[in-house]
């Protein structure tokens, strides 16, 4: 049972007084006087809980006396202001009455009713001590605006509070509705929220934002709309609490203004990027207008020393405005702006300090008198309040930010200029990150592009073109690498590889195997072959780099590496190629048909224990040789497939020249920020016309080298090479001569006129000789050793029956 909505009887108890329920302590005590019934209300006027109340005497309870006697007798005419003890001992006053009653099973029983003893209802005609506040002056004096309005939404009272924040007297205020008194941009949310209230009957909890009264600051609220019952329960009235929770707003601006610079701020590592991240951020939110200045030498990711005397010289890196195409700027990005020692920024980079101005300030007026266009903005737009904050992180100041308003009334206070101090802080750490990852990268790109072919060798097989594209991501550059390598007998080799991995390590190690084939290429190893020796190589790098105790190279991964080597020969019209793990090349036939060579799938170099394969193919003239790395066809974007499906029909499209075709793929198939470096060797083939080129068979006699030399002068003159004759005819002589003393059947001879002139001999032996020092009564040992000073260069070349010992002679006056 529930004490404090039991109603006692009314039928010969008279009627019960008024009390208020929050007050009113109810209790039932049977004839025996035991507590049978215990109200919550009755727990808080004297402290006993239900369980210790229920079964306990009354009397014991109530007055703690033994000699009370019979309970019923001791309740009859109690009536009026009694003595009760609390739980912890003292005693109080209460107004008690007691009912008689009777319980379910018709025995008799006492309903009390205890209240303590409490003012005059404000309602009723009390007369107050002269001294003491009426409740309608409290409403009157309270602080908090408080307004109460009619169902109309006209206002019926104000407080004192609410008279301050609107400009108004009570008596202005009442009659008006809301729209009347309370700005446009604010009033629309209020009266929504008061219908709303006496459509519903429950609050409403909203905030606004602006200002209350013309001339006044912005300022944030909480605003309570409560209902205002009459005894019927009908809502009559609302009663409107506004609450100041500006400091509170401001507060939590601020935290989600950082939070949106540790988010936004730094998203690249680029400082130009990183900078006007910071202006965008913060633009609108603390100020109307910033711009960002940095020390020329972060853009070129060098240490930053700034200058000690005269003007201080700072690039634009960023700028932004609440208006439209940022009118306060008197320079662009980009362009460097000079700074007088005296002004504020000047003063912040020196010292690493921030400064809190107004525009008559004496620092800002001095600025402003040396640098009449700036002045002239400062007046034009109206601004009023500047802040410069310096940009520091490690220790240096990399910069300065100076932020504007000349749009929002408030000028910068201390709380500014913590905040902006702080999202200064925070963007000067991803400055500072993009500055050195600029000097890295830069670093590594000089390095790598030092590694690269600065300028192609010059030769006749093929006229190439080529693109290197350094990844923009932020892993750096990568291993990629590409090669024109000339060899015997005119022909050409083109080399495409990279390492897997990024950074300086990459780099080097790209440099390292591009140099092991440049040198296994003078063997004229066939492409198989010189594949199997890299992949050695590479092998024994890797075991090297495993021994290391440098841990930057402990946790790097394993050393792996694709290679695509290709040979061209303009005599043959023929290619050889052989891939360790790289995409396979394409070739685009004069007709503009594209398609990509059906290589045999090699194990990446480093993996080792697997064998290369090789396929050889015929190449018409003029066509197009294509060797790339992955990162021209696999990107985000797409897969490796579509990637493969995209450059066959990229170069299915006719182009002016090799260099066309190489800016169309690039511009085409990468995005402008590529995550991968790129490597692109495109070449368009040539052949050597059957006229410049002279065979002849020889017999193993010793005879056979007079003959040869005199051929060899008959078709010189024909070729108007005859200044040359006395060379190769010495060349030849010892070149047939080593052949048919050490060498066996077949022996042939072969000129090819390009811009050099190639003596070839082959013999079926594949003992190659070595040049060694003749002694002086040595009969041999000295026909190399002229065939080397004659020759601009020469070596051997092994054939699959036999070998190739060669020679090139320099063409001096080559007739037109």
């Amino acid at each position: 049972m529930d004490m404090d909505s039991a109603t006692p009887p009314g039928n010969g108890f008279g009627q019960l007084p008024d009390p208020d329920s929050a007050t009113l302590a109810t209790a039932v005590v049977d004839a025996r006087g035991t507590v049978t019934g215990w109200s919550v209300s009755a727990e808080r006027l004297l402290g006993y809980a239900h369980e210790e109340a229920v079964g306990r005497p009354a009397a014991r309870l109530f007055w703690d006396s033994d000699a009370m006697g019979d309970f019923s007798t001791v309740l009859e005419g109690r009536s009026g202001a009694t003595l009760l003890r609390h739980q912890d001992g003292h005693d109080m006053e209460a107004e008690l009455r007691a009912y008689a009653s009777l319980d379910r099973e018709g025995n008799a029983q006492w309903l009390i009713m205890a209240t303590p003893p409490r003012q005059p209802y404000p309602h009723k005609k009390a007369h107050p001590h002269k001294d003491e506040a009426t409740t309608e002056e409290a409403f009157a004096q309270c602080h908090l605006p408080v307004m109460i309005y009619d169902a109309e939404l006209r206002a019926m009272r104000g407080s004192a509070g609410a008279a301050r924040e609107l400009g108004l007297r009570e008596e202005q205020m009442r009659g008006r509705r809301v729209t009347d008194i309370l700005p446009p941009h604010i009033c629309s949310t209020v009266e929504h929220g008061m219908l709303r209230v006496f459509q519903t009957g429950e609050p409403e909890q909203f905030q606004v934002h602006g200002r209350p009264r013309r001339g006044a600051d912005e300022r944030s609220w909480a605003v309570s709309v409560s209902p205002l019952r009459n005894p019927a329960g009908q809502v009559r009235h609302v009663q409107l609490i506004a609450l100041d929770v500006t400091e509170q707003h401001r507060a939590r601006e601020r935290l989600l203004l950082l939070n949106d610079v540790s988010a936004q701020v730094g998203s690249t590592l680029d400082v130009t990027r990183t900078a006007q991240e910071m202006a965008d951020v913060a633009v609108g939110r603390l100020a109307d207008f910033i711009s960002v200045d940095l020390l020329d030498s972060l853009f070129r990711g060098v240490e930053p020393m700034p200058s000690a005397e005269g003007s201080v010289a700072l690039r634009r890196a960023a700028q932004q405005s609440v208006l439209p195409d940022i009118p306060e700027s008197v320079i662009q990005p980009g362009e460097v702006d000079n700074y007088p020692k005296s002004s504020p920024p000047a003063r912040c980079l020196a010292t690493g300090r921030p400064s809190l101005h107004r525009t008559l300030d004496e620092a800002i007026e001095s600025w402003q008198a040396s640098d009449p266009e700036r002045a002239a903005k400062v007046r034009a737009f109206g601004m009023h309040s500047i802040m410069v904050i310096p940009l520091c992180a490690r220790g240096i100041t990399l910069g300065v930010a100076v932020l504007v308003r000349h749009r929002r009334r408030e000028s910068f206070d201390e709380d500014d200029q913590i905040l902006a101090e702080e999202i200064a802080a925070r963007a000067a750490v991803a400055v500072d990150n993009a500055r050195r990852f600029t000097r890295e990268r830069t670093t590594a790109l000089a390095l790598q592009r030092s590694l690269l072919p600065q300028r192609l060798v010059a030769q006749e097989a093929v006229e190439v073109a080529f693109r290197y594209i350094p990844a923009r991501s932020r892993a750096g550059l990568g291993g990629d690498w590409f090669d024109v390598i000339p060899l015997s007998g005119a022909r050409v080799a083109l080399v495409v590889g990279d390492v897997v991995g990024h950074g300086l390590r990459a780099s080097a190690t790209m440099g390292r195997l591009r140099t092991a084939v440049r040198t296994l290429a003078d063997v004229d190893l066939p492409p198989e072959e010189l594949l199997v020796h890299l992949d050695d190589l590479v092998t024994h790098l890797r075991a090297e780099e495993g021994t290391t105790t440098d841990h930057e190279l402990e946790i790097v991964t394993d050393l792996i590496a694709t290679c695509l080597y290709l040979v061209y020969d303009p005599v043959s019209r023929r290619c050889t190629a052989a891939g360790a793990g790289h995409p396979p090349p394409a070739t685009v036939t004069p007709d503009c048909t594209a398609e990509f060579i059906d290589l045999p799938v090699g194990p990446p170099l480093g993996v080792g224990g697997l064998p290369f394969e090789a396929v050889e193919w015929e190449v018409p003239p003029g066509s197009l040789l294509v060797l790339y790395t992955d990162g021209l066809v696999e990107v985000p974007e797409h897969d490796l497939d579509r990637g493969l499906a995209l450059l066959r029909q990229r170069l299915e499209r006719p182009a002016r020249s090799v260099e066309a075709t190489c800016d169309d793929l690039i511009q085409t198939l990468l995005p402008a920020q590529p995550s991968d470096d790129v490597a692109l060797l495109i070449a368009r083939t040539r052949a050597i016309d059957t006229g410049q080129i002279a065979t002849w068979e020889l017999p193993p006699d010793p005879a056979a080298v007079a003959d040869a030399r005199a051929e060899v002068s008959r078709r010189l003159v024909d070729w108007g090479l005859s200044e040359i004759a006395f060379t190769a005819e010495l060349v030849v002589s010892e070149l047939v001569t080593n052949a048919i003393r050490y060498g066996g059947p077949p022996i042939q001879l072969r000129l090819i006129r390009n811009t050099v002139l190639i003596c070839e001999v082959s013999d079926g032996s594949s003992t190659a000789p070595h040049m060694r020092r003749a002694r002086i009564f040595d009969e041999g040992g000295r026909g190399l050793l002229l065939v080397a000073q004659f020759a601009e260069r020469w070596g051997t070349r092994h054939l699959a029956g036999g070998k190739s010992i060669w020679a090139e002679i320099g063409i001096q006056n080559e007739r037109p």
